[in-house]
């Protein structure tokens, strides 16, 4: 299925466009729509914060890494400041996603 957002105002794509696009292409009332966008991301943040990876086949994974704290310095003063181990998500787009980039 081809989709064409033409008309977006910005270079961002938005839930609220991506509801309204799903309701042009699919058929489905603006309420389903903005429904089944936000279940699809709350899916999403649901998992991670869980510790899981979520991998889109076409699209990419997101990953959870976890980072040791470490040493870290203010640059304006040059104070030593500890920087707390932490979780991070880390996105690696997939092959198929880079070569549509790449025009390949």
């Amino acid at each position: 299925m081809e989709i064409s957002i033409e008309s977006l105002e910005t270079t961002s794509l938005t839930k609220a466009q991506l509801a309204e696009i799903l309701c042009e292409k699919i058929g489905l009332n603006m309420r389903e729509s903005k429904d089944m966008v936000d279940a699809f991301f709350d899916l999403i943040c649901q998992q991670l914060v869980e510790g899981n990876d979520v991998k889109i086949p076409g699209f990419g994974n997101f990953q959870i890494r976890d980072k040791a704290a470490r040493p870290g310095r203010n640059p304006r003063t040059g104070e030593m400041v500890p920087i707390k181990a932490r979780r991070a998500i880390t996105f690696h787009s997939s092959l198929k996603l880079k070569a549509q980039l790449t025009g390949q």
